[in-house]
C-alpha cells in the first residue's frame, strides 16, 4: 500500500491535434473519467508524471487535484513515445474509496537465497510475474509476496496458493471451466505456478530449445514476405487520433 501518491493537474484548453504543442512544451494531455462524472480534459508535466508513474503505476490509487477538485483514480491507459519514451497521453479512470476496484499488482518472491535449492546451486526461476486483484483502492498492495524458502529439489515449484494476501484483498478468478468437467477438476487462480526450481544445464537446454523455436518462426516469416512498416509520422497521428477518442 506504501505512501500515498499526489498528483496536481491543470485542466486543459487544447484538443485534438493542438496538442503537439502541448508536448513541445514539456506537457502531457491527459483525461479523467469515471462513473458519475463528466470527463475532465487535463495536463501535467512530463517529468512530474513520471515520478507519479514509477511510484503508482497501473495498480495503485493516485490522489488528484484539479483545481478545487479532488479525485482519487488509477492510471488506466499509457500512451508513450515508442523512441523517446515519453508520455503522449495518460488516462485517469475515477474510482470510489469505498468502491473495490480490479488491479493488476506485481508477484514478488520472498526469501531469495534463503532455499536449499539455492544453497544447492539449484536455479529459482519466476514463472509469474504479476496477477489480478481486487480490494478498496487504499487497500490494494504494492506487490503479492509468495515464498520460495520451501524449494529443494530440483522440480519444485510453488504456486500462488503460499501467496500472503493482506486482510481485505482476494485474488480474480477468471472462468476456465468448460463443458462437463466436475467442478473439481476446475483451475483456480492459486493453481497458478509462481516459480520452480531447475538445475542450471537442464534451464541452459530449455534456454537454447525456445532459441531455436524463435529462429524457426522467424525463418517463416521470412520466407512468407514481412509486413510493411509504417510510414514516419504514423506513430504521433495515432496518438492525436487516440486522443480525440479520449475526448
Amino acid at each position: 500500500m506504501g505512501d500515498k501518491v499526489n498528483l496536481k493537474l491543470d485542466e486543459r484548453e487544447l484538443h485534438g491535434k493542438k496538442v503537439a504543442k502541448l508536448r513541445k512544451d514539456g506537457l502531457v494531455p491527459a483525461v479523467v473519467y469515471g462513473p458519475g462524472i463528466d470527463p475532465i480534459s487535463v495536463q501535467v508535466e512530463d517529468g512530474v508524471l513520471t515520478k507519479a508513474y514509477k511510484k503508482a503505476g497501473t495498480h495503485a490509487p493516485v490522489h488528484l487535484t484539479i483545481g478545487t477538485k479532488k479525485k482519487i483514480a488509477m492510471i488506466k491507459d499509457v500512451d508513450r513515445d515508442p523512441v523517446k519514451g515519453t508520455f503522449r497521453h495518460v488516462s485517469f479512470h475515477a474510482v470510489k474509496a469505498t468502491d473495490p476496484v480490479v488491479a493488476e499488482v506485481p508477484v514478488r518472491l520472498v526469501g531469495e537465497g534463503e532455499s536449499e535449492a539455492e544453497r544447492a546451486g539449484l536455479i529459482v526461476l519466476q514463472n509469474l510475474e504479476k496477477i489480478e486483484v481486487k480490494a478498496l483502492p487504499m487497500d490494494l498492495p504494492e506487490a503479492v509476496e509468495v515464498s520460495i524458502v520451501s524449494l529443494k529439489e530440483a522440480g519444485d515449484k510453488v504456486t500462488l496458493a503460499a501467496a500472503s494476501l493482506p486482510d481485505g484483498v482476494e485474488f480474480v478468478e477468471h472462468d476456465s471451466h468448460h463443458g462437463d468437467e466436475d467442478e473439481e477438476e476446475k483451475a483456480h487462480v492459486t493453481d497458478l505456478m509462481v516459480a520452480s526450481a531447475w538445475e542450471p544445464s537442464a534451464l541452459a537446454a530449455a534456454n537454447d530449445a525456445a532459441a531455436g523455436d524463435a529462429e524457426d518462426e522467424s525463418e517463416v516469416e521470412s520466407e512468407n514476405g514481412e509486413a510493411e512498416a509504417p510510414a514516419e509520422g504514423d506513430d504521433s497521428a495515432d496518438a492525436d487520433k487516440n486522443e480525440e477518442k479520449s475526448e
